[in-house]
């Protein structure tokens, strides 16, 4: 797995982890979150989530554009 996959799978649990009841409850997290995965949760941080939430998300999301 190259860093920037890991990168992405850390950005994804953090998402979970600090955002999951409040932005992320019509989810649940995948044991091996690909780039597509990770950008679903972004836009759910994005609609859901509260400001940091959405700086999370912008994180994430250039994240999935370095690894394309």
């Amino acid at each position: 797995m190259t860093d920037q996959l890991k990168n992405i799978e850390t950005l994804y649990r953090t998402a979970f982890r600090e955002y999951g009841a409040i932005a992320l409850w019509s989810s649940r997290p995948v044991p091996n979150p690909t780039r597509e995965d990770a950008l679903a949760i972004a836009r759910s941080l994005r609609v859901e989530g509260d400001l940091a939430a959405r700086r999370l998300a912008e994180q994430i999301e250039k994240a999935c554009r370095a690894v394309r």
